[in-house]
């Protein structure tokens, strides 16, 4: 299986881009970061912009908590860019969330990125470029995944390290599609090691303030847990049913999406719907647990504690964050 492009990381920062203004709101699943991004937009005049790797697929809205288009109180973009069989990446996304992130803001907009994909806020908000290569159609990578069988993990892995002996050290020899993406970039000209230690980087392309929302697990959990039987309520099973005759499983990554994947075998006759739930459940509080790990680790971001905020407080929290822009110390005084 084919493997999404991974960035190399601009020398060239693009100083046009500076100068536009961006707002992103961060955080696990289910912690309230679309509804906190909608009030921002609607306070500050902007629009939104999803980094959500689920939401780009059409059809697919109940299970990756799409806001109804009845419900939204201002234009959204990038969701509902692809079918559900299509090939999509964070490369293609980094083109799509930039040139709405130049549109709104030549309409005098603010831009308000809004998700959890971790990949895919970076993709959009760091001086990376991907390089030409996509999921699909892609010879070198298919030459590539070729030696892969023909070799082995082990013997691609033996090969990497002989041609990159750097690259090689970072990655594990299971890790076929990660090695066979290093090899890959060697073509390109690109070392997989210099890529990663750029990665440590975080600098911004746009002139941008990143809010995240955390809470307590205990009840960032029950809300997980709520909000899971809520999409069963709302007709998810329904919703999978229809993914599936529409092509679903053809998917490079569609079809692997938490609360979906579980439900294909209940609708198959395979499996208990009780057994899928919890699983779906335990799936997205792992899933919260690696988005936490990802955030943590960028300073860019300012985190607000919504466990014992009202929405009201948090939206609050969240504009005075916002208007102390850059300036660190503000939001060190506003936190104390």
């Amino acid at each position: 299986m084919s493997s999404p492009s991974e960035p190399n990381i601009s020398q060239d920062h693009g100083s046009h881009h500076r100068s536009v203004r961006v707002v992103a709101v961060v955080g696990p699943t289910a912690v309230g970061k679309s509804a906190l991004a909608e009030h921002i937009a609607v306070r500050l005049g902007g629009e939104i912009v999803s980094a959500d790797s689920m939401q780009v697929y059409r059809g697919m809205d109940i299970g990756t908590a799409k806001t109804p288009s009845a419900e939204r109180r201002v234009p959204y973009h990038c969701i509902d860019l692809a079918e559900p069989g299509d090939a999509y990446s964070a490369a293609l996304y980094q083109r799509a969330g930039r040139a709405a992130i130049a549109d709104i803001a030549s309409r005098g907009k603010l831009p308000v990125v809004v998700g959890g994909t971790g990949m895919y806020v970076r993709a959009l908000l760091d001086p990376w470029e991907f390089p030409a290569g996509e999921q699909v159609d892609n010879p070198v990578r298919e030459r590539l995944e070729q030696l892969a069988d023909e070799l082995g993990a082990d013997g691609l892995h033996l090969y990497l390290r002989d041609k990159d002996p750097r690259s090689a050290e970072l990655i594990h020899p299971n890790n076929v599609r990660r090695v066979v993406r290093a090899l890959e970039m060697l073509e390109q000209g690109v070392s997989y090691a210099d890529q990663h230690a750029g990665f440590a980087s975080r600098e911004s392309l746009y002139d941008v303030s990143v809010i995240g929302l955390t809470m307590e697990r205990e009840a960032l959990y029950q809300r997980i847990n709520a909000r899971v039987d809520e999409m069963l309520a709302a007709g998810l099973l329904d919703e999978v049913r229809c993914l599936l005759e529409a092509g679903l499983r053809a998917g490079i990554t569609a079809q692997y999406a938490i609360g979906y994947k579980e439900l294909v075998p209940v609708l198959e006759g395979a499996r208990e719907l009780s057994d899928a739930v919890d699983e779906i459940k335990q799936s997205t509080r792992r899933y919260a647990k690696r988005q936490l790990t990802w955030l943590r680790s960028d300073e860019r971001v300012r985190w607000i504690d919504v466990t014992d905020l009202t929405f009201e407080q948090a939206a609050e929290a969240a504009l005075a964050a916002i208007e102390c822009g850059h300036d660190k110390r503000c939001f060190a005084e506003d936190a104390g």
